[in-house]
């Protein structure tokens, strides 16, 4: 399998790269990236772009593709809803796009989030774009899947860039074992995460496409 990952320098992206990294069935790995990952790994090669509503630049190299992991994402706070949707929405799209086009049997895994409203109706602008983004990828003419986790725990080295949430993750590491057997449908790690979407890479369009933590996890576990 040769996968493609978004968003490899941030939390989520670290468990997608690092599960992919570790399976036997993943053959290459390509990272897009504005700047290089500080990582070399003979599965692993990065291409280093600017533009991420365009990718004719790089459109021969997005052939022969199995899986897509879109992890790329920023946190609404502080930002308008212009500003949120170029990332969240245009970025997504545009990858999408530019993948059908040179990969047609490409299967597309989103990272979206609990609480995201498909519906356009949503007070959170956040839920509403994420919505928005969802159902335009779910209407594109490819195997697509919208991962919608709760609480995600970083592991095997993730960490988040808001200052923030590194604090509070540190805070609840120690807490994880506890948090992962009393609140089972609402807790996941990064690497849960990474092995799920390899799952459902070899699903190629089969199963549910709208899946929350509960379904994560089952997945992870094979």
């Amino acid at each position: 399998m040769r996968v493609i990952i978004f968003g490899a320098s941030g939390m989520v992206g670290h468990g997608a790269l690092h599960a992919c990294l570790r399976d036997d069935t993943v053959t290459e790995v390509l990272a897009v990236v504005r700047s290089p990952l500080p990582l070399t790994h003979a599965k692993l090669r990065q291409i280093v772009h600017a533009d991420f509503t365009d990718y004719a630049a790089v459109q021969d190299q997005l052939k022969d593709l199995d899986a897509c992991f879109f992890c790329l994402g920023v946190s609404a706070v502080g930002r308008s809803e212009k500003e949120y949707a170029r990332v969240t929405h245009d970025y997504t799209l545009a990858a999408a796009r530019a993948l059908n086009a040179a990969s047609p049997s490409v299967t597309f895994v989103y990272v979206s989030g609990e609480g995201t409203d498909s519906t356009g109706k949503s007070r959170q602008m956040w839920a509403r774009v994420k919505g928005r983004t969802e159902n335009e990828l779910l209407a594109m003419p490819m195997a697509a899947y919208m991962f919608r986790p709760g609480y995600i725990q970083p592991v095997d080295g993730a960490s988040s860039r808001t200052p923030l949430y590194r604090v509070m993750y540190r805070v609840t590491a120690a807490l994880y074992p506890v948090l992962r057997r009393a609140f089972p449908r609402y807790v996941t790690n990064t690497d849960a995460v990474g092995r799920a979407m390899l799952a459902v890479a070899r699903q190629h369009g089969t199963g549910p496409t709208v899946l929350r933590n509960p379904d994560i996890n089952r997945l992870a576990s094979g």
